[in-house]
């Protein structure tokens, strides 16, 4: 990097790189804000679904990938992942000086000039190489039925080499900024790297205050295996409270099945609106799995809710005890049940919950991961000068 060269000229030779946009999730909402920080900057993914996120971000400042040309690749883009590495390895980002990646995966192992910066805001570290005999069990247990046995023999060794690929692209960026200090440990202990920690935002102007006057409990969530939605439908069933489960996902069919007999409703198709609408007007908010920062909370504490939590991850970070929510101590039914049918939402002043989602905003996020880049650069500077 020359010495002396200015921050605008910097900016005018940004890239931004997100694992993929063709789902609308915590991760690609937080990426719209890191976009809208650097709204001249090109962005780089492997696939888009322009009409999924188009009010997110601008669809015409995103670059994709060849698998976009894939046929029905929405469909099964999660089976993908041994040509992940290749693709983001393959986007030719010399033309930049800075790059800004988001990931959960694949967007930290691009390769950028020597002499360019390299900043990767992290939500999780893989999690094929942080939770390993789950990621694996889950591959096995693809959507109808099992995979035979001819392709099981092949499943680890695919996840072996993931990792050791993972763990080689973590080396790469100058500098991480993880979502939570639960996140900042885990690269700590996986890529033996430091991270800066900045919590991601929440679009707080999105969310009225509202009164719980629908009296359910609601779960919003990707339906995936991991995020425990099985415990928030048992848990509720168990103390006659009715749920609702807003979001979409490959277990939807067997939590769907799970649920039959119960008081639980399946929304699958809901947009921003309605969504906000549900939170304020939710009893209570479950967080029935271990996250790794814990989004949801705080968009319920914008809506005045308050939020029931498994003790673990991320939420321990996002929900403040008796303020903004409760816990519960064990990832099953049971636990979740006992704490349910004692909790009492009007201990809760929707005010308050509100006031600490204000912490959260867009606005202050953009300055803080703005002055965190730009720290990242001078460190750089200094201790790599060039002249």
């Amino acid at each position: 990097m020359i010495r002396g060269r200015s921050t605008a000229h910097i900016q005018s030779r940004i890239a931004l790189v997100h694992d993929y946009l063709n789902q609308r999730g915590g991760a690609e909402r937080v990426f719209s804000h890191i976009a809208r920080a650097y709204p001249q900057a090109p962005i780089y993914t492997s696939l888009i679904d322009a009409g999924l996120i188009g009010d997110l971000l601008d669809a015409k400042r995103v670059r994709s990938s060849v698998l976009q040309y894939l046929p029905a690749h929405q469909h099964y883009f999660r089976f993908l992942a041994p040509v992940y590495p290749w693709i983001f390895e393959h986007f030719d980002l010399r033309a930049y000086d800075l790059v800004v990646s988001s990931t959960t995966a694949w967007a930290k192992g691009v390769h950028v000039r020597p002499d360019a910066i390299h900043v990767c805001y992290i939500n999780t570290v893989s999690r094929f190489t942080f939770a390993y005999d789950r990621y694996v069990q889950r591959l096995l247990e693809m959507p109808g039925g099992r995979i035979p046995h001819a392709l099981q023999a092949l499943a680890r060794p695919m996840i072996d080499r993931l990792v050791a690929w993972d763990r080689c692209a973590a080396q790469r960026p100058t500098a991480f900024i993880a979502n939570s200090q639960n996140v900042a440990k885990r690269v700590r202990a996986f890529y033996g790297r430091e991270a800066y920690v900045l919590p991601c935002p929440v679009d707080v102007d999105a969310f009225s205050l509202g009164t719980g006057k629908g009296g359910y409990a609601l779960v919003v969530a990707r339906l995936l295996p991991y995020k425990s939605i099985d415990i928030a439908i048992d848990g509720c069933a168990r103390v006659g409270v009715p749920l609702i489960v807003v979001g979409s996902g490959p277990a939807e069919a067997a939590l769907r099945a799970r649920a039959t007999g119960t008081a639980t409703r399946f929304l699958t198709q809901v947009n921003d609106a309605e969504r906000a609408r549900l939170m304020a007007d939710a009893r209570v908010v479950i967080l029935p799995g271990e996250e790794d920062f814990g989004l949801v909370p705080i968009e319920a504490a914008a809506a005045g809710r308050p939020t029931l939590a498994l003790r673990a991850g991320g939420a321990c970070e996002t929900i403040r005890e008796g303020e903004t929510g409760a816990f519960f101590e064990h990832p099953c039914a049971e636990s979740l049940a006992e704490k349910l049918a004692a909790f009492d939402e009007e201990a809760f002043s929707p005010s308050a919950l509100r006031a600490y989602a204000e912490g959260f905003s867009p606005g202050r996020f953009t300055i803080r991961l703005r002055a965190l880049i730009e720290r990242i650069r001078h460190e750089r500077q200094e201790r790599d000068p060039v002249s």
